[in-house]
């Protein structure tokens, strides 16, 4: 069932039913990193919209729980850097220094679903386009599925959601379930088929173990340091998203035997994160970074400026 949900997530994210529909499928998958990321407001609607229509396979929401237990897009659970609630006088009280924060914050799980809906978004990252801040709202992953299922019909291409699950057992512990909000909303609206793929990404390799007796979305193994075993990860998982400095050598421009082990393993590869205004050391463009990877036979690309990677597909 892995072997043959791995299959549906390649056929699927590549915009393809059969053969005979399209002859050939795009050389890698682009994977919008919070959206469009790079130029508009994270995880906002808008800047999924501008992935998708810039020619994304997948957006790529981080989803966290409300306290009400709705799941909203945000990259982290403090909302302090990302959205305008510091000019809110009537959440002033909400501030709060929570265990391992070494400042006060706002957090995600102490509003509802209405209070979050009253906020607006902002660019986070120095140097990034800021005239966008404060104009647009929080996307729920509900707001996304709707959006990612209405521009796939209107361009008439599958786009996929490629979810990832930002600190289930801590929720967990907290009372809030991510993954079965998770899992209803995708059946909601019809994901996970080759018309509308889906992914399950998280760092906790635990809870993906678990979600793969639930549902036959293909999961992703997220991995900033070398997995203890690729061979466990292979028996529940369809790939790893990678760091990058995983998987190349940066002295000999090579395959990190980490990286030809996931690949002779079956494991799908995908790394992370790949950024025009901040290519890895080594590389004079975010292009000539990726371009490294392809060349090593990684599956995709999560990025932060998805037209970059669209660009380069005509030359594999």
């Amino acid at each position: 069932m892995r072997l043959f949900a791995a299959l549906l997530f390649l056929l699927g994210a590549a915009g393809i039913a059969a053969a005979a529909i399209a002859p050939s499928a795009p050389a890698f998958l682009v994977i919008a990193h919070r959206g469009a990321s790079g130029v508009l407001p994270e995880h906002t609607l808008e800047a999924y919209r501008r992935a998708i229509d810039q020619g994304a396979d997948f957006v790529e929401p981080d989803l966290v729980p409300t306290r009400d237990g709705h799941l909203v897009a945000r990259h982290e659970r403090q909302l302090g850097r990302t959205t305008d609630v510091s000019l809110r006088p009537e959440f002033a009280a909400r501030r709060v220094v929570k265990p391992g924060a070494a400042a006060p914050d706002w957090y995600v799980e102490d509003f509802t679903l209405a209070e979050i809906k009253t906020l607006r978004a902002r660019q986070p990252e120095p140097g990034r386009p800021d005239r966008y801040d404060d104009r647009f709202g929080i996307a729920t992953f509900e707001d996304i599925l709707v959006l990612v299922r209405e521009r796939s019909v209107a361009l008439d291409r599958p786009v996929g959601v490629w979810a990832e699950l930002k600190h289930p057992a801590l929720f967990a512990g907290m009372g809030l379930d991510v993954t079965a909000p998770l899992l209803r909303g995708f059946a909601r609206h019809g994901f996970g088929t080759r018309q509308r793929p889906a992914v399950i990404q998280s760092f906790d390799a635990d809870v993906l173990r678990q979600l793969n007796d639930r549902t036959s979305i293909p999961l992703i193994v997220l991995l900033s340091e070398p997995a203890s075993s690729l061979d466990d990860v292979a028996g529940f998982a369809a790939g790893i998203g990678a760091a990058k400095h995983l998987l190349i050598d940066p002295v000999s421009g090579r395959a990190t035997p980490f990286l030809r082990r996931a690949q002779a393993l079956g494991l799908k590869v995908v790394p992370w994160t790949f950024r025009d205004d901040a290519p890895g050391q080594g590389f004079a463009s975010a292009e000539a970074e990726m371009q490294a990877y392809l060349k090593l036979g990684v599956d995709g690309v999560i990025t932060d400026f998805p037209d970059t990677a669209i660009a380069l597909r005509p030359l594999h």
